[in-house]
């Protein structure tokens, strides 16, 4: 893994896998049809604890428009589009979605 990675422990992990379908409905038949694209898209919404500075090292990775994430299921890197990121600094409590970019 080359460049700077940053390691967020006890944080909680939340997968949603989505297929991608295209509905197909048949004007003069009965209903419609699903066909199946064959492809996947996958949300990670993390959260947990961070301090302030951790937090301000996440807001320039979000900031730089490239993030690469390690799937901790699967245990390979992904390149993802960090879509929201959140932070309580009363609390310290953080959520970060991250969407799959398939390349």
């Amino acid at each position: 893994m080359d460049g700077d990675w940053l390691q967020l422990d006890n944080c909680n992990i939340k997968l949603e896998i989505r297929r991608r379908y295209q509905r197909e409905v048949a004007r003069d038949g009965e209903g419609d049809d699903l066909l199946d694209q064959g492809a996947e898209s996958m949300e990670f919404t993390l959260n947990g604890h961070i301090d302030v500075p951790t937090y301000l090292k996440v807001q320039t990775i979000f900031r730089s428009g490239t993030c690469w994430f390690i799937d901790p299921f699967e245990e390979r890197e992904l390149k993802v589009c960090f879509a929201r990121l959140r932070f309580d600094s009363e609390a310290d409590e953080f959520e970060f979605l991250l969407i799959e970019d398939v390349v």
